[in-house]
């Protein structure tokens, strides 16, 4: 009889080393892929940063009346959120990130802050370039700033520009409140919602109660002018 031939021990060894050759490989590639995610996870938390105060410091200058340092705020904005967006065009993990999109929801806010209180159209979101969720996040926040903007000129008396305002928050309501989608569309777009309209409620009592005010002053001024006319008449009497 033949004898048959035994295992191979060459072969399973070969296949061994063919594997470990390939995870090595791979072990490489993961760690080339990652260490560049983590470089550009770095620099976009950087500029997501700088973007998020040049925002706050646009709506801060424009409630301040300061219009050219809120214009020149928002003009180094736009240059950082367009390198952001540049940058991350191939690391869409990066930006639709949680910190990347608040940044440019910062940066919306600042924009429409500034057109609706300078009376000027609103910038549409392929204008500003951000998603659509991003854009209505940013215009529900806007309501916030617009009602400190009401206080301001409440605290100097009834004013039109606070009822145009109003118009406005109640124009941002309306159109939020019919985006009736699941917040994982929306970016969680049903409880900026909510807070908007309690913060519209709130500027309405405010501005009601101002205008009372406001009606009651004249009044008073009309009666105190009309019996000051009245006693001039009679000390005329008098004299004749």
């Amino acid at each position: 009889m033949g004898s048959s031939a035994g295992p191979n021990p060459t072969k399973p060894r070969t296949l061994v080393n063919k594997v470990m050759e390939d995870l090595n490989t791979f072990t490489e590639q993961v760690h080339q892929v990652f260490e560049a995610l983590n470089q550009v996870r770095d620099k976009a938390l950087l500029q997501s940063r700088q973007l998020t105060r040049l925002s706050a410091n646009t709506i801060r200058a424009i409630h301040r009346g300061e219009v050219e340092a809120a214009h020149q705020n928002l003009a180094q904005a736009k240059e950082i959120a367009s390198g952001l967006k540049d940058m991350l065009a191939t690391y869409p993990q990066v930006l639709f990130a949680g910190y990347t999109q608040d940044a440019l929801k910062e940066y919306v806010e600042a924009n429409l802050t500034c057109a609706i209180i300078e009376n000027e159209p609103l910038p549409t979101p392929e204008s500003l370039d951000v998603e659509i969720s991003t854009y209505l996040n940013g215009l529900a926040e806007t309501v916030g700033e617009l009602r400190r903007r009401c206080l301001d000129i409440l605290r100097r008396g009834y004013s039109d520009e606070a009822e145009r305002l109003l118009s406005w928050m109640d124009e941002i309501y309306n159109l939020l409140v019919t985006v009736d989608y699941p917040d994982a569309l929306t970016n969680g777009l049903r409880r900026q919602t909510d807070l908007a309209r309690g913060i519209i409620e709130r500027t309405r009592g405010d501005l009601t109660l101002s205008l009372r005010e406001y009606r009651l002053q004249q009044s008073l001024d009309r009666a105190a002018a009309y019996l000051s006319d009245e006693g001039d008449l009679h000390a005329h009497d008098s004299g004749l």
